[in-house]
């Protein structure tokens, strides 16, 4: 049962994200990367979980695929017309979720990806990429800066790589520890024009703020004791917000934001949502055959902030016209397969097609 006095409280935003619930339970320590500090200095630990979010998706009609995950909830066509015009639940808990603390955050995630850190302070955010010293697409992050952290959101798929990039550039000096919080949050986003109602009608105003606030700007709420990060963006083009809690508490979240009349979203109906929003992904747009520009994510690229790793490509690219391809959305008469050809007036190979997004 859910206690609406029981619900969201605001707290300090200051407070750190070392944890993600704070129980009397022992805590044991969350798993450590690499670091190039003093690991004593740092509240790395967090505590064991036992989530009930399945039990609620189950509960309310999820079809899960192979990896756990609610591959649709029988409400395709409601859903993908909810992102434009309503306002859509799904669960993104499967995404991977690198904190990385220390004076170095900032500095480190500046130098290791493309945009800006530098015009960031605690409580905003940006789209980043991760590339290669080519500049060549590693994936898309969401980067929420805090005080003496940094907390990126990147894609189901390249968590691993990504820790392993990390910590093969992560020294000494540098100042900065990575940890993985992937398994122990829970994380799901309100996608559509109506996400502020439904978050204000479960957190009252201590959301005007965050409301309000740019794309990236986050906070942390209260949600049944334990912390709730609040953070604008819902993954996709359409207005809405990504909310990060302790798993032990995401199925509660995950049903008190149903309840509010939310359509709910599987991994079938976000897929064909981030295609119509044009958001590329890794392994079908975001690949090492094209790079941020190529892809469309200028946004998230910054061509004058200094030395990167890819700066200096991505800068020769932009100087010299030396952008070739670019991802367009087309509607075509006929289904396609990725990697197809896409002919136009006659002519073979004028593209090739990527995702494919069926309607009807």
């Amino acid at each position: 049962m859910l206690h609406a006095s029981k619900g969201l409280v605001g707290v300090r935003p200051q407070r750190s994200w070392a944890r993600c619930v704070h129980h009397a339970r022992r805590a044991r320590p969350a798993q450590l990367v690499r670091s190039g500090i003093n690991l004593d200095d740092l509240e790395l630990d967090m505590p064991d979980i036992d989530g009930d979010l399945k039990g609620v998706q189950r509960e309310l009609g999820a079809t899960f695929n192979a990896a756990g995950v609610p591959a649709t909830f029988n409400f395709a066509r409601q859903a993908v017309q909810a992102v434009e015009s309503g306002v859509v639940l799904v669960d993104r808990s499967h995404w991977g979720r690198l904190r990385l603390a220390g004076p170095g955050a900032r500095a480190f995630c500046h130098n290791q990806s493309t945009n800006d850190f530098n015009k960031l302070s605690p409580g905003q955010g940006c789209d980043t990429v991760l590339v290669t010293s080519t500049a060549r697409t590693l994936d898309l992050a969401l980067a929420l800066v805090n005080q003496e952290s940094v907390m990126l959101v990147v894609s189901p798929d390249t968590k691993q790589a990504l820790i392993e990039r990390f910590e093969k550039y992560i020294f000494p000096a540098d100042q900065v520890a990575v940890q993985d919080v992937s398994a122990r949050c829970a994380m799901v986003s309100l996608i559509g024009p109506e996400a502020a109602t439904v978050l204000k009608e479960v957190a009252g105003d201590t959301v005007d703020k965050i409301v309000a606030a740019p794309y990236g700007s986050h906070t942390i709420l209260n949600f049944r004791n334990s912390p709730l990060i609040v953070a604008v963006g819902s993954g996709l083009a359409a207005p809405g917000f990504t909310l990060i809690c302790d798993e032990s508490a995401g199925g509660e979240l995950f049903a008190l934001l149903a309840s509010k009349g939310c359509v709910l979203m599987g991994e079938e109906e976000w897929e064909v949502a981030r295609v119509a929003a044009g958001r590329p992904a890794p392994g079908a747009e975001l690949t090492q055959d094209t790079n941020p520009l190529e892809a469309g994510l200028y946004h998230a690229v910054s061509l004058d902030k200094g030395c990167y790793i890819g700066q200096e490509t991505l800068a020769k690219l932009s100087n010299l016209d030396g952008v070739k391809q670019q991802l367009w959305g087309l509607a075509l008469q006929g289904p396609v397969a990725p990697g197809d050809e896409v002919v136009s007036e006659g002519a073979v190979g004028a593209g090739e097609a990527g995702a494919r997004l069926r309607r009807g």
